[in-house]
């Protein structure tokens, strides 16, 4: 087994992709974080920095590297919190899914090259939402680290850090999928609010997210399609082994059919939906 990497190993940087993942992922900074991702994903996708889909990495101890937990909440909530915190939680989520985007690159061994260029670009992405609402955030007096998170999102990746289908099926098709339809709400709340920056910023975010989702449904079809599955059954079977996150109303059905969920799982989010409208 390799060696496990560490952040004063520069030189990885220029070798191994995958290997720059794990270092990346190991930088608890979050502006080095997100410099080194986007450059990596621009050396990766210029073919200036190899891909080994056959190395085996050992994994190091408290993945992900992030800001140390007292500065999650080291400044007291003021007149200006309300927009701050909502756009902080939005941050957090955008930070804890450049990690899962660098997880996935270095994790899982034996994939074909471009999933390792595709979640590479998903990092990159997620990058760049992450600063946009860390410059929004500084507009209110904040930044990132000043309010309480949670770490829903890296639970799930560290349930599934053994198996890349349940990870493409519970992070990707699951949980970032259900940002497909908390977005829309937040976004008219915004904008309704007058914030119409922040609001602008959701637009980038929910462009690219539908991207993102699709490109865990392309990886866990393939992946399926490789072992031989029936995606809609594995998928059934692999929220209840993962314990995963029940699926509620409401819908974004637009984004998520741009996102390749197909008329089957479609129809099936259109059932819940209606069971959700006759509740109410």
């Amino acid at each position: 087994m390799q060696a496990v990497p560490t952040p004063s190993e520069s030189a990885a940087l220029c070798a191994c992709v995958r290997r720059a993942a794990l270092v990346i992922l190991c930088l608890c900074d979050p502006a080095d974080k997100a410099a080194r991702s986007r450059e990596l994903h621009e050396r990766a996708s210029g073919g200036a920095a190899s891909i080994e889909p056959e190395a085996y990495l050992a994994e190091p101890g408290d993945l992900p590297g992030r800001p140390a937990q007292s500065s999650l909440n080291r400044r007291s909530m003021q007149s200006d919190a309300s927009p701050a915190v909502l756009l902080h939680a939005l941050a957090h989520i955008e930070f804890n899914a450049i990690n899962l985007a660098l997880d996935a690159v270095w994790r899982f061994p034996s994939m074909p090259v471009d999933f390792y260029l595709d979640w590479l670009k998903v990092a990159a992405e997620e990058v760049h939402h992450f600063s946009l609402l860390n410059a929004r955030l500084a507009e209110f007096g904040h930044a990132y680290g000043d309010f309480p998170a949670h770490d829903g999102l890296w639970e799930m990746a560290q349930r599934t850090s053994a198996d890349v289908l349940a990870r493409m099926a519970l992070v990707s098709r699951t949980l970032e999928a259900r940002g497909l339809d908390a977005l829309l709400p937040i976004r008219k709340r915004l904008a309704q609010a007058g914030d119409h920056a922040s609001a602008a910023i959701l637009d980038v975010i929910l462009r690219d997210e539908i991207g993102h989702v699709l490109i865990g449904n392309r990886w866990f079809r393939f992946l399926c399609d490789t072992a031989g599955l029936d995606p809609h059954p594995a998928y059934e079977r692999l929220g209840a082994q993962y314990h995963a996150p029940k699926l509620r109303a409401p819908f974004n059905f637009e984004a998520r059919r741009d996102a390749g969920f197909d008329e089957a799982e479609l129809g099936a989010l259109a059932g819940l939906d209606g069971d959700a409208e006759r509740a109410d």
